[in-house]
């Protein structure tokens, strides 16, 4: 096979693929946003394992990452309506942290321009509550960056569903066009011996 073909084409994919969720796993580890480690540690183990299938040459592992891409977009799908506050959700509950704390986004406070001040606390409110933080000057909001990122992983499980069918279907016809021949090598055999 040459370089530029679908195999070669999901194996960049799924390199790119494998940055960028690591590139998310950062973030949400500093904002404690559990959820989304959870999610993101199941997609890098899939995608190391279509990695692995489209290199070895196992179609059944890449059927397994084609499944997960179509999970995996649910639930960016769901990602983008929890930030935007589609349908009753709410970015401001404790959903992604699975209410064990109140960290949220770790962009809400370190987004590009954000400038964050520490406001004294009121009387009748907890020093660690998340309220008395000031966030002014954000060039682009936190919900439009978990949008975005969230965006980006749709857009490569998309393409990467469509290059992981395409190489499951070329990988099958190698592999019925190999039986036959290996059927053709067995029949001639058996006419040899019979002779």
């Amino acid at each position: 096979m040459g370089c530029c073909t679908g195999r070669c084409s999901l194996i960049c994919l799924c390199a790119l693929q494998l940055l960028s969720a690591l590139e998310r796993q950062i973030f949400d580890f500093l904002g404690f946003q559990w959820a989304p480690i959870l999610g993101n540690f199941l997609h890098i183990i899939v995608v190391i394992l279509g990695l692995f299938g489209t290199i070895q040459y196992r179609p059944r592992y890449i059927v397994v990452y084609t499944v997960w891409t179509a999970l995996w977009v649910t639930w960016n799908v769901f990602i983008i309506c929890f930030y935007l506050e589609v349908g009753g959700l709410s970015k401001d509950t404790d959903l992604m942290t699975f209410n064990i704390s109140v960290h949220r986004s770790w962009w809400r406070e370190h987004g590009p321009g954000c400038v964050r001040r520490v406001l004294p606390p009121s009387a009748h409110g907890m020093m660690d509550d998340y309220t008395y933080v000031s966030v002014t000057g954000c060039i682009v909001d936190f919900q439009y960056l978990e949008v975005i990122h969230s965006a980006v992983q749709i857009l490569l499980s998309l393409v990467g569903f469509v290059y992981a069918c395409y190489v499951i279907s070329i990988f099958m016809e190698e592999e019925d066009t190999y039986s036959c021949d290996l059927c053709i090598f067995k029949h001639l055999f058996i006419q040899e011996i019979v002779k």
